[in-house]
């Protein structure tokens, strides 16, 4: 009989058919309470996978009385509750690598989609609309300024990025880093005033928590840009869609959400936002990375043998 395992959230289709083919598998994510399922039909899973998005609290811990290994799909192990894995005795692995690179290519992308209008000059075509009038202009990329919340090792690849495509840089953070060439502004709506595209990279925290307000958004003005790859809380969203129903900004692009994976109908009825799904790390090349890290250390732990990508103790 194959031992059990849980999956916490989805994650990358062959990683699943990889383990299935060695595990019964649990789905408590597509349960109505997830916790109240471990209870009812996960008491004998050894071994539970998460990933970056996932809290795993306490009451996870106590649901899987015979846990012995979480093992988190990404490189990123902060919603999980480290001191209830060790109380639990409960080994925790995750799956490091760089993401910075990939999110940054795709936050270009979404500052030249939003700008020049890609997504909505494809859905112009496609509904016919061509032979009949002119499609309306976007603004050029370069000579704008693109100012950047967040200058870490994403923040700093996103700068480098729109550095080459001609725009001027200018970042906000809680201090500023002598060694960038960047100017800095220690106030976000001085900032938001001077800037074309407004780039969110920034980590959420108590004080980022919705950083990005009516009166940031009223700074950036009816020619601004608000791209975010953070999280979808740095953004109140509410703010976000009354700002782009009344044309205080000109356009967002949104990897990310307040209530993700659900979009409020109200941006996915404008034309004037671009919308994708939270894949800034969603690449061939790092989904087959972290599979191949995350299936070594699961066959690892129930071969008795060591876990190379262990975080705790």
């Amino acid at each position: 009989m194959k031992p059990e395992i849980v999956l916490l959230k989805a994650i990358y289709e062959p990683t699943v058919e990889a383990l299935s083919q060695h595990f019964h598998i649990h789905r408590s994510w597509t349960a109505e309470n997830p916790v109240e399922f471990l209870k009812k039909y996960c008491s004998n899973v050894r071994a539970a996978i998460s990933t970056t998005t996932t809290e795993v609290t306490r009451a996870h811990f106590e649901a899987l009385p015979h846990l012995e290994l979480l093992a988190c799909y990404g490189p990123y192990y902060t919603l999980i509750d480290l001191a209830a894995a060790k109380s639990h005795h409960v080994a925790v692995t995750y799956t490091p690598d760089s993401t910075a690179e990939p999110v940054a290519d795709l936050a270009m992308g979404l500052i030249v989609a939003v700008m020049r209008r890609i997504c909505e000059a494809d859905r112009f075509i496609r509904s016919a609309q061509w032979p009949k009038k002119l499609f309306p202009s976007g603004f050029e990329v370069r000579g704008k300024t693109c100012g950047i919340i967040g200058m870490g090792r994403i923040g700093c690849e996103i700068a480098t990025r729109a550095e080459a495509f001609g725009m001027k840089i200018v970042y906000h953070g809680p201090r500023a880093k002598p060694q960038l060439p960047y100017p800095y502004f220690s106030d976000l709506l001085t900032m938001a005033e001077q800037t074309d595209c407004l780039v969110v990279a920034c980590a959420l925290t108590e004080t980022t928590r919705h950083l990005i307000n009516a009166k940031v958004l009223k700074a950036l003005g009816a020619k601004g840009f608000l791209v975010n790859i953070s999280r979808g809380l740095v953004v109140d969203e509410s703010a976000l869609i009354e700002a782009l129903s009344d044309g205080t900004i000109a356009g967002a692009a949104l990897d990310v959400f307040a209530n993700e994976p659900h979009v409020s109908d109200l941006l996915l009825q404008r034309d004037n936002v671009v919308l994708t799904p939270h894949m800034g790390t969603s690449t061939l090349e790092i989904r087959e990375g972290r599979s191949q890290k995350l299936l070594s250390d699961v066959s690892a732990h129930f071969n008795g043998k060591p876990l190379t990508y262990k975080v705790n103790p």
